[in-house]
């Protein structure tokens, strides 16, 4: 529809459509993959441990190795959720990108990186196994070498999955927290949860660099669980409700 304006013709038909009654029903999508992807990784996550854990554990040299299935289930979970991960963020741009781009892109981008850490650590995982396996064949439990490289495959397992990709989720899920907070896609309760949840989560990958707490150890765990309940609140808020009209009508106006 066109409005004379000054004596010059401005279109105005798509936009009223846009802040209408009627829900955009791209955003109503994005609300709904992000919803799912929030679902998804997690329960492959929290999935992925108990399968992953003859080859996380004190034992690992010798357990792995016995349980090869096993542990190839947990590393497909793990790849599940390393995807998983950054579609959240992903599907998130689009609608976050109209309050705030540079945040709306970090998050897009340290989601990424935490994927990444995640994949690598389940290389890592794959490639410990297979030390697993030549350890039993060599049949030589004495053998401090197998000991050693074994440790440090594990040790670099831990930065990467307990501090490098805490970080990245953490900086990555403040970004969009805080687009969320200043726009009230979302009710201010659940954003503000989400803000104090990556913050508790990101002082728990400091605590562990510091050697304070342990990974998974009872603080890393009880510092990570209120992000993780939010998840899974804004996970059913966003397949239930989507986002605020109100709010996205006042980003095209």
């Amino acid at each position: 529809m066109e409005k004379w304006v000054g004596g010059m013709a401005v279109t105005t038909g798509n936009r009223e459509r846009s802040v209408s009654g009627r829900p955009d029903a791209l955003t109503s999508t994005n609300a709904v993959v992000a919803g799912v992807m929030l679902i998804v990784a997690t329960v492959a996550s929290l999935l992925s441990g108990p399968f992953l854990a003859p080859v996380t554990g004190a034992n690992h040299l010798a357990d792995a190795a016995g349980h090869q299935s096993q542990v190839a289930t947990g590393v497909v979970l793990g790849f599940i959720a390393a995807f998983a991960a950054p579609g959240v963020a992903i599907a998130l741009y689009p609608v976050l990108r109209r309050f705030g781009e540079g945040l709306a892109l970090g998050s897009v981008a340290f989601r990424i990186i935490e994927g990444i850490f995640y994949a690598f650590g389940m290389v890592q995982l794959l490639s410990l196994a297979t030390l697993s396996r030549d350890f039993v064949d060599a049949r030589v439990p004495g053998d401090q070498r197998f000991t050693i490289l074994g440790d440090a495959m594990l040790g670099q397992y831990r930065w990467l999955a307990d501090v490098g990709l805490l970080l990245a989720f953490g900086i990555g899920g403040l970004s969009y927290y805080l687009l969320f907070y200043r726009s009230r896609l979302i009710p201010i309760w659940l954003s503000v949860w989400g803000i104090g949840g990556v913050v508790l989560l990101m002082v728990a990958a400091v605590l562990i660099i510091f050697g304070v707490v342990s990974p998974m150890s009872t603080g890393q765990v009880a510092l990570a669980v209120p992000i993780g309940v939010q998840e899974m609140v804004l996970a059913v808020w966003l397949l239930v409700r989507g986002f605020d009209r109100s709010a996205l009508a006042a980003a095209e106006s």
